[in-house]
């Protein structure tokens, strides 16, 4: 069963662990006619399912329960679902980001597009996963606006007014157009296993509402088109990437009003957090008062914190790219795209901000930004050794890799460095076993803790994997 015949799942999404055991979310999407799923079992019982939302012509369900630790896992609809349930000692995290392409997604052969997945679900097979953090642009939205008169011509031209009812019937539309693509990526053969037994944590990025949300002019993200698309985003978002509605986001996101949904779970020995960076992101504004009132009042409580930036929070001197663009006419077009960078002129002093509070949480353990964005892989260091920041950009599971040429030019640019804090200079580095600063081949990351101390690999397309980087 799978995307044509609207069954998927299920679907892990991680809640949190404690002494009690590993909290977990299951999701099933099923035709509304179908039914509902049987009860999960577990070694405490069965749980029946509740129905999360009704979505063109899809029921979610969702189970919600507690593996014990050592616990072997669960069992669905006659089949177990094994999961890694001992979280306090050597454990693997997979990390992944941008999983399609902004034309044509829906068409591409799937064996080519999921070849990255498959490779991901056979390391998963020979060495199990704790979790599955997925950096943004799990979807790629961008072509769900064609086929509606309102919304064909976005971001370019938007009606002045609009009626009601023909509002409705856009969202109806985007409910279908984004229903499709969340059911492709989690419908697709080889990934049911992994998904089912991994549990994941997602932040969103741009692609997962339409390109270059926030970094639009504010006349075309503010209209009625526009907040009518994100509306219709964010409630996918909540319902497919954490099996969510707005009742959990309280007890899901550090933000209660739900206004950013930036997130932060604790395993033993280590603090994962994600900013949300487009809820409140504008062409002036990286994150508003509730995502930098989370960030600023999270203290870690780990030996070791992740960061997830669904955009590289330490990357090269690009707003230097930016005003040279600006004098070019055909380059102009490019905007928006460093517009969305933390380096961006706009945003700086934001940059600044959020590497003050990542040196905050350095002096109480090791820190590792984990990115994706820029459809190469690449890694980065801040600082002097005694308060080194690594950074971990792992960018393109499906989304083809740019031209070797254009990674070679980055590289070189990357070059004049950075350091928008005194002391703490910002270099690109090669991965290891690579010569070049940026690796144009789709990949994917995976970060082992064995005995007590992390290291990290990437699964690179053609190369393959490369040697462990230490993260001290």
């Amino acid at each position: 069963m799978g995307q044509e015949d609207g069954f998927a799942g299920p679907i892990l999404h991680f809640r949190g662990c404690d002494t009690q055991g590993l909290r977990l979310a299951a999701i099933t999407i099923r035709p509304r006619d179908a039914g509902a799923p049987g009860p999960v079992r577990v070694q405490g019982g069965d749980i029946a399912p509740v129905m999360l939302a009704q979505v063109a012509d899809l029921s979610i369900w969702r189970h919600d329960f507690t593996l014990a630790l050592g616990e072997a896992g669960y069992h669905l609809d006659g089949r177990d679902h094994p999961v890694a349930t001992r979280l306090d000692g050597d454990i693997r995290i997979a990390f992944v980001s941008c999983n399609g392409e902004e034309n044509g997604d829906l068409d591409r052969d799937r064996a080519e597009r999921d070849l990255m997945w498959a490779r991901l679900a056979d390391d998963q097979a020979r060495a199990p996963f704790a979790l599955l953090l997925q950096g943004g642009d799990q979807i790629y939205a961008d072509e769900a606006t064609h086929g509606h008169p309102l919304s064909e011509s976005w971001p370019d031209r938007l009606p002045a007014d609009p009626s009601p009812a023909d509002l409705d019937s856009l969202t109806r539309h985007l409910e279908r157009r984004f229903a499709e693509r969340y059911m492709m990526v989690l419908a697709a053969e080889g990934c049911a296993d992994l998904f089912a037994s991994v549990p994941s944590l997602s932040v969103w990025d741009d692609h997962d509402i339409c390109d270059g949300w926030g970094s639009l002019p504010e006349s075309r993200t503010s209209s009625a088109v526009g907040q009518a698309l994100f509306r219709v985003a964010r409630r996918m978002y909540l319902l497919f990437q954490h099996g969510a509605t707005d009742k959990d986001v309280p007890a899901l996101f550090m933000d209660p009003t739900g206004n950013n949904l930036g997130w932060r779970r604790d395993l033993p020995g280590v603090t994962l957090f994600a900013p949300d960076l487009r809820s409140e992101r504008h062409r002036h504004r990286v994150m508003g008062d509730g995502g930098w009132k989370a960030v600023e009042a999270l203290h870690p409580t780990g030996d070791h914190v992740f960061m997830v930036s669904s955009v590289p929070l330490l990357g090269p001197r690009l707003s230097l790219m930016e005003s040279l663009m600006m004098v070019i006419p055909r380059m102009q077009h490019y905007e928006d795209d460093l517009r969305d960078q933390w380096q961006s002129h706009a945003h700086r002093d934001e940059w600044r901000r959020m590497l003050g509070q990542v040196l905050r949480m350095r002096k109480a353990a090791p820190v590792t930004v984990l990115s994706g964005e820029i459809h190469l892989a690449t890694r980065a260091e801040m600082g002097p050794e005694a308060t080194r920041v690594h950074q971990l950009v792992a960018s393109g599971i499906s989304h083809r890799a740019p031209p070797k040429a254009y990674a070679r030019a980055l590289g070189l640019f990357a070059g004049l460095g950075d350091a928008p804090l005194q002391g703490h200079p910002i270099r690109i580095k090669p991965l290891p076993g690579q010569r070049h600063r940026y690796v144009a081949e789709r990949n994917f990351l995976t970060l082992d803790r064995r005995d007590g101390r992390w290291q990290a690999v990437w699964h690179l397309e053609d190369s393959g994997p490369t040697p462990p980087l230490a993260l001290d």
